[in-house]
């Protein structure tokens, strides 16, 4: 008989070990921020889009701009900020994203118009690409493989809960201030967890960090911001066919591969190309992806749903998104015994195509249909949501090595950022392009300069109609019917996606949990206490 192998020495330090649960708080609260600002985001549109005084009359397309604005700085830049943490020290990377966050919000809640406030939400943007991987990064450094699961389950979860707590209080904002303080609630939460991280975290690197990929990261955000502004300018035009629309969204895919190409011969590439030779780690990243791309252009028009068809105001819109949010918070820290029940691919397909239907539901809603339908359909969204993102984000996260925790954090945030910002974008596209035609045919009686404005979305044609007094009276019933028609289409387009996530992790993803990485290196460094 040969002798039992000594089980591994614990590879994370006892006086880290000890307050690791108190560590993973101050993890969330610092996620909470980031999340937060657009889950707040979300409710506040509506009044971000009326005009002064109230708030900035921004367009559709400027608000979609607000938002991936943030959006496309914080996935173009979450390559360079993981392999930053990585080389420098996330704990330093955390701080300094945090503060930038803060001034960022301080900034867009006194912006003066629209441009103003696209600029300072690109800055909030690149502070939160230094904070979301380093959150996950440190977690990975501060929990043994056996917690890992459970510890990522309940950030998750964190997830969910900053989901509750955002439209909650920026409906209570909104109702009491002005529209910026839904910006300016980030910078009293930012001073809290930058206090809390400095006498709490322990900061960690990489022993053998990479160099830092500037071409790479120019590529990657270059090619984005191109692709994503040629989708929003087709949907604003209602035109995919126009030559400035097809020239922008050419332009950016060939970035794009230009960017693939690079870093297939790069020797200190922002992506490892190779990681993706791991079809597992494909299937999880596209599945993130995919959802998220769903999720996002689904909850964008939700709001106007809510706020413009059926008349309710931001805080019982941010109420009415709170089963959404619970079902994740619930689930999402639970999700790892079912998985360990029945198996990471049977969950997280089985997830995925419960988000598909509900998503699908959307087509039974109309201007009257009982609001607790709406809540159902929230409340499992939720629940598919919980049990797609916490199996898909062990399984990235596990698929690497411990000392390459940045590098699989920032892929996994980069590729939800950037499927939820092309899922507001081309989602938003159509539900635009929808709008447009559905209303065209009722505005002939606008001056001609008029019509091109008041079909760009529901929220012009009713500021149009109050304007109009009694006369535009017959522009409401039209606008609420054609938004509802467009809500249908967009909603059908979201779960076609979803399901294509559903197959991809059927095909792709393993029964149960892939086994541990051989570890680069030893000498992993986690300094307890700074």
């Amino acid at each position: 008989m040969t002798t039992p192998a000594a089980p591994a020495a614990p590879r994370i330090p006892e006086a880290v070990h000890r307050r690791r649960w108190a560590i993973l708080g101050v993890l969330m609260l610092s996620l909470l921020i980031v999340v937060l600002d657009n889950s707040i985001l979300n409710v506040a549109i509506k009044t971000i889009s009326t005009p002064a005084p109230t708030g900035l009359g921004a367009t559709q397309s400027e608000l979609e701009w607000a938002i991936n604005a943030y959006t496309l700085v914080f996935a173009g830049l979450l390559f360079t900020a993981g392999l930053l943490g990585d080389r420098v020290g996330r704990k330093k990377v955390l701080v300094g994203g945090l503060v930038v966050f803060g001034l960022g919000s301080a900034l867009a809640a006194e912006s003066g118009s629209p441009v103003q406030l696209i600029v300072f939400r690109a800055l909030m943007g690149l502070g939160a690409a230094f904070v979301m991987p380093a959150t996950l990064a440190v977690l990975m450094n501060v929990f043994e493989r056996d917690e890992q699961p459970k510890a990522i389950g309940i950030w998750a979860g964190g997830v969910g809960l900053a989901i509750a707590i955002g439209p909650i209080t920026g409906g209570l904002l909104l109702d009491h201030f002005w529209w910026g303080s839904v910006f300016l609630v980030n910078v009293p939460i930012v001073i809290i967890a930058v206090v809390l991280m400095l006498a709490l975290v322990p900061d960690s690197r990489d022993p053998r960090p990479g160099r830092i990929d500037l071409v790479g990261v120019a590529l990657s955000v270059v090619g984005l911001v191109l692709l994503v502004y040629g989708i929003i300018k087709g949907g604003q035009l209602a035109d995919f066919t126009d030559p400035a629309v097809l020239g922008t969204i050419g332009a950016g895919l060939v970035v794009l591969v230009a960017f693939v190409l690079y870093e297939k011969r790069s020797d200190h590439p922002s992506i490892d190309i190779r990681y993706f030779k791991n079809k597992v780690f494909s299937a999880a990243i596209a599945a993130i992806a995919l959802v998220f791309f769903a999720l996002m252009g689904v909850t964008f028009f939700s709001v106007f749903y809510t706020q413009s068809v059926r008349g309710y105001s931001p805080l019982q819109t941010g109420l009415l998104m709170l089963p959404l949010a619970a079902a994740q918070l619930i689930f999402a820290p639970r999700a790892r015994l079912v998985v360990d029940r029945f198996g990471v691919r049977a969950v997280t397909t089985g997830g995925l195509v419960l988000l598909a239907a509900m998503l699908a539901a959307f087509m039974i809603l109309d201007a009257d249909t009982p609001i607790w339908i709406l809540e159902v359909i929230f409340f499992l969204m939720g629940t598919g949501m919980a049990h797609v993102m916490t199996p898909t984000s062990v399984v990235i996260m596990q698929a690497l090595p411990r000392e390459k925790a940045g590098s699989a954090s920032a892929l996994s945030n980069t590729f939800r950022q950037v499927g939820g910002a092309l899922g507001i974008a081309v989602l938003g596209s159509v539900l635009s392009t929808a709008y447009r035609s559905g209303i065209q045919d009722k505005l002939g009686l606008l001056p001609p300069g008029l019509r091109h404005t008041a079909g760009e979305s529901i929220e012009a044609t009713l500021g149009i109609a109050a304007k109009l007094g009694p006369r535009g009276d017959a522009l409401v019933g039209a606008a609420n019917d054609s938004f509802l028609h467009a809500m249908h289409v967009t909603a059908l387009c979201g779960a076609g996606v979803a399901l294509a996530s559903a197959v991809v992790t059927a095909l792709f993803l393993p029964g149960h949990a892939p086994e541990a990485p051989v570890e680069e290196s030893t000498e992993e460094t986690v300094r307890a206490g700074r």
